[in-house]
């Protein structure tokens, strides 16, 4: 079987039910109505009515072709959010109605090392949920759209009570760091986190730190941003990375980091924080290589580390989690048609803290 069809079925015999959606034509970026086809639901498949999906950052590069892997046309979106309206006869764990969500794959060998260990996202041949190809030789198409056809191993069952809209983030934002946390003991509390960046992943970072019971200290550039952290994230200190009185004052404090800049930065006074033996971990990726002088890693044993999103077991426990301690995304509600604009200032960074289109309400099909 691939992809829930037979896999004697042909890709054009497959792919027969009409979907529509945004689409990036060119390294402009700029979208526009696409009208394209998903493959009929299969035995083993999930297919969801879309109502929101989250502009991740990851969106604006690949969709300007910044990354150099774009495959035109592209239909950007891997925070995916709607309602079950199909499920194939093999399907135990949705039923029509259910809530459910799609992240950044929507596929993987399932035979692997990493597969086995339920770390499908570092699957040699994980498939990505836009800009792919998938094992039938098709592209994938994201969440910018009014429908989406996934085998329902990598289909993300949302609890009651959590919001839709707000949660659609956390299916690449929220799993992308709160996977680290759990991986290097983040989640304990008493422990001292340090959170780089108060955007995006940053303000998610924060959100679940407090949830773990963490002391959390945001580290930023922007003076102006200490309000906003402390009196409506709860993070219980700020740091100016800029000042370095601040910076010195908390040299040796911190447990470990989450470093959400995917800028270009200097990391080393960044290191000085950690106590023996802390950890960075780097979510952020900037596109030009960062320096690490080796004597800041050997004094103190401290370790640098990057980590990128999380399995589908892992994802639903931070879902399942979220819910639990009410940790969903800050967002501004957008319509299909804002789109282009709000790319533009996700460019700027001129937004608190995600983007999430309305597609429901809002996506018409020409």
């Amino acid at each position: 079987m691939e992809n829930g069809n037979n896999a004697n079925t042909s890709p054009e015999e497959a792919h027969r039910r009409p979907a529509f959606g945004w689409a990036a034509r060119d390294t402009s970026g700029v979208l526009s109505p696409f009208d394209f086809s998903r493959r009929k639901n299969g035995e083993n498949d999930v297919t969801i009515k879309i109502l929101y999906c989250g502009i991740c950052h990851s969106d604006l590069h690949c969709i300007k072709n910044e990354w150099h892997n774009a495959i035109y046309p592209i239909v950007p979106g891997h925070e995916i959010v709607g309602v079950v309206t199909e499920v194939g006869g093999k399907v135990g764990g949705f039923k029509v109605g259910d809530h459910a969500g799609v992240g950044c794959m929507v596929n993987s060998c399932r035979s692997c090392h990493e597969c086995e260990r339920h770390l499908e996202n570092s699957c040699p041949g994980m498939v990505l949920t836009y800009n792919a190809t998938d094992v039938d030789g098709t592209i994938t198409y994201g969440g910018y759209s009014d429908s989406v056809v996934v085998d329902e191993h990598f289909v993300v069952r949302f609890p009651a009570g959590m919001p839709l809209d707000r949660g659609a983030p956390l299916l690449c934002a929220g799993i992308t760091v709160y996977s680290p946390m759990k991986r290097f003991g983040f989640d304990v509390p008493g422990k001292h986190l340090g959170v780089v960046g108060l955007g995006g992943l940053g303000h998610v970072a924060v959100k679940f730190g407090k949830a773990f019971g963490a002391k959390v200290t945001v580290i930023s550039t922007s003076p102006s941003k200490k309000e906003e952290a402390i009196e409506r994230l709860g993070a219980d200190a700020f740091l100016v990375s800029k000042d370095p009185d601040q910076m010195k004052a908390a040299m040796g404090s911190m447990d470990g980091i989450i470093n959400t800049v995917s800028a270009f930065h200097d990391i080393v006074p960044l290191l000085s924080l950690l106590k023996t033996h802390g950890t960075m971990v780097m979510v952020g990726a900037p596109e030009k290589p960062l320096q690490v002088p080796i004597f800041c890693l050997i004094g103190g044993g401290r370790c640098l580390a990057g980590s990128n999103i999380g399995g589908i077991k892992e994802t639903q426990e931070m879902i399942d989690f979220a819910a639990e301690h009410n940790v969903a995304a800050d967002i501004e509600l957008i319509s299909m048609d804002y789109v282009n604009k709000a790319i533009e200032r996700l460019a700027k960074t001129d937004v608190r803290y995600r983007f999430v289109i309305d597609i429901g309400n809002t996506l018409h099909a020409a």
